[in-house]
């Protein structure tokens, strides 16, 4: 089991990056969150999960060991995969899961694409005695650092997290129109996976 990688960033991008570790590339799957506190080119520690399946071997990152736990959490609920997971954190910190949890909030759940309210009651029933202990003293909000980043690559974000083209372009189009075009990429998917 890998536990984290240390190195250097060899490409970002907001679904995966890409990590040099003693000239091995390494690709894994990354949350918006993870994504917003990575620096570009430098020399970064990402916690990791792998998934295997049939058909694939997945390494999951995250830039913190407790974002790392609310992923292992949730993915261990009967319905939750590691694409949802990383679905719910990316649209929420691990703070507001933590929260959305703790105080029953089905709707906070329920906001992120493709979490119905089965799901959304699920997670809370199965998780709120976990998140009420709390998932240690790494459970911070993890806010999105300021990237001049453009409507294209936001674009390209959702098409890999599921949306089809052209609903992403008519949903970006209206959060540029309603929310003022200098958003951040992370921002901009953020408001488009609450408003799905």
């Amino acid at each position: 089991m890998i536990a984290y990688l240390d190195g250097r960033l060899a490409q970002k991008d907001p679904t995966f990056v890409i990590i040099d570790v003693g000239g091995v590339g390494y690709e894994l799957r990354i949350s918006l969150n993870t994504y917003g506190q990575l620096p570009e080119g430098e020399r970064c520690r990402l916690y990791t999960h792998q998934h295997i399946k049939e058909d694939a071997h997945t390494l999951y990152g995250f830039a913190t060991p407790a974002e790392k736990s609310a992923f292992l959490h949730l993915i261990s609920i009967s319905g939750v995969g590691p694409n949802t997971g990383l679905m719910i954190l990316s649209s929420l910190t691990v703070q507001e899961v933590q929260q959305a949890i703790v105080r029953e909030d089905v709707r906070t759940i329920q906001q992120v694409k493709g979490i119905g309210a089965k799901t959304a009651q699920r997670i809370i029933l199965e998780l709120r005695d976990k998140f009420r202990k709390g998932l240690g003293p790494d459970a911070v909000n993890v806010s999105f650092g300021a990237h001049n980043t453009s409507r294209e690559e936001a674009l390209s974000a959702l098409v890999t997290l599921g949306f089809a083209k052209n609903i992403a372009e008519k949903t970006l189009d209206a959060i540029i129109k309603r929310e003022g075009a200098n958003l951040t990429v992370e921002e901009m998917i953020k408001f488009a996976l609450k408003s799905s």
